[in-house]
């Protein structure tokens, strides 16, 4: 068997798709992450003097979203040359990966704590939040295409 020049195109397609999905997530994940890592510098130096730990995560956590949206609007979405809402759900999980897997190991170890350490640290109420604030995380490149896509149809 023989590989045809169209076999080739194909291939050549789903390498840079996947090269594409991967390049859109680690833009979402580090842009999103950075300004995370200032907020909580800023919340750490700053904010902890007037309010407790709780509120100043639960303050952060809107802002993080909204940065989310942004990035996703802006820079994800737009850029893309994918028409399927699988693409960007994809990024958004791959973004969540990233961003788990950052928190568990490098603000871990810039904290100095085990991992049931970390876990026994983190308040319950903004604990509960900031699961549903990384739940939205991965949907939100999802959610801005599908906005896009379904105003796109409505105009049509």
């Amino acid at each position: 068997m023989s590989l045809t020049d169209t076999d080739f195109a194909w291939v050549s397609v789903k390498v840079a798709l996947k090269k594409s999905v991967v390049t859109h997530a680690v833009v979402y994940f580090l842009t999103v992450f950075l300004v995370g890592f200032v907020l909580g510098v800023v919340r750490e130096l700053w904010l902890l003097q007037w309010l407790s730990q709780r509120n100043a995560e639960l303050l952060e956590m809107p802002v993080i979203l909204l940065v989310s949206f942004l990035v996703a609007k802006y820079l994800i979405v737009p850029k893309s040359n994918s028409g399927s809402g699988g693409y960007f759900i994809l990024v958004g999980f791959l973004a969540l990966f990233m961003m788990v897997g950052f928190e568990l190991t490098v603000v871990m170890g810039l904290r100095g704590l085990s991992f049931s350490a970390y876990i026994e640290s983190r308040d319950v109420i903004a604990g509960s939040a900031y699961l549903l604030s990384l739940l939205i995380f991965m949907l939100v490149p999802w959610l801005v295409y599908q906005f896009r896509y379904f105003k796109q149809s409505k105009s049509s």
